[in-house]
């Protein structure tokens, strides 16, 4: 099948190059927001163009404290295994970001660690693995549900990725961003939504995030820069988002010829929403869409 013929959400690409194929995953159940959840679907491609599957990544067991609202699945290798962090929740629980583990890049897929990895106190979602000097570091959204005005946070995993070391360090508040756009809800008088962070490191060694909220038109997605070159920053925000209109939750990924291709989602409404690929550069700026 091709990507138009895929709902999917949050998409998210690994490269497996043993096998020389490209893993796809993401938000995969038909209605995300409601209902119960079946898990995770998982497709694969050899050229990005013609894709197979879904075949299961994840599908929890009956004990899983979780039925509801499986998204934003990020697959990455790390010390021999195949790690999925994805977000979670249920009734009566704050939503969280658990790791679950695999044998193969397209899984099955089993919890890891024991609990969600982000705060059990903060509504959380959208967390990331970065690895810096062998250091592990999940990188993850404090939702506005609880502070209104939307965090992007960082707290150090234990080697095994079970569980977490000290307490999480803010990066930046989504306000900071100018091109992001307070939202209309009751619970607090401006509104700013933090999404999908995802790290990258471009050649020349700067530490950059994508991440997602609302701008002029829509769903965007704006890219930080690290000051420091480090995940503890300071970090500055990009004046104009990367992508401007009903899109964004993206990801950065190497096709197999070392290209950089930029991969998200649009529309930004159920059941329409699609992965896209774009060509992607690196500049002295930070990134730029290639026409």
């Amino acid at each position: 099948m091709r990507l138009d013929e895929i709902q999917i959400r949050d998409p998210f690409v690994l490269y497996d190059p043993d096998e020389g194929r490209y893993h796809l995953f993401g938000s995969t159940d038909e209605d995300i927001w409601t209902g119960p959840a079946t898990g995770f679907d998982t497709y694969w491609s050899t050229d990005l163009d013609e894709w197979h599957g879904p075949a299961p990544a994840f599908r929890p067991a009956p004990d899983f404290w979780s039925h509801t609202q499986y998204w934003a699945p990020e697959v990455h290798p790390y010390r021999g295994a195949f790690y999925m962090f994805a977000t979670f929740t249920a009734p009566g629980e704050r939503r969280g970001t658990q790791v679950l583990r695999a044998e193969r890049p397209q899984g099955p897929y089993e919890p890891w660690s024991p609990e969600p990895v982000t705060p059990r106190r903060w509504e959380c979602l959208d967390g990331t693995l970065h690895v810096e000097d062998g250091v592990p570091y999940l990188v993850f959204c404090h939702e506005w549900k609880d502070v209104g005005d939307g965090e992007v946070h960082a707290i150090r995993l234990t080697d095994d990725l079970r569980g977490t070391v000290g307490e999480p360090r803010l990066l930046f508040r989504a306000s900071e961003a100018r091109w992001a756009r307070s939202i209309d809800r009751t619970e607090f008088p401006r509104v700013f939504v933090t999404d999908g962070p995802s790290m990258h490191r471009t050649r020349d060694g700067r530490l950059l995030m994508l991440w997602s909220s609302f701008g002029d038109s829509g769903y965007a997605m704006g890219v930080a820069t690290s000051q420091s070159g480090r995940i503890e920053g300071p970090w500055t925000q990009s004046d104009e988002p990367l992508w401007p209109a009903d899109g964004g939750h993206g990801m950065i990924f190497a096709d197999a010829a070392g290209r950089l291709l930029l991969a998200l989602h649009t529309p930004n409404r159920t059941p329409d929403e699609r992965a896209r690929f774009f060509p992607l550069e690196e500049t002295p700026e930070g990134l730029r869409l290639r026409a």
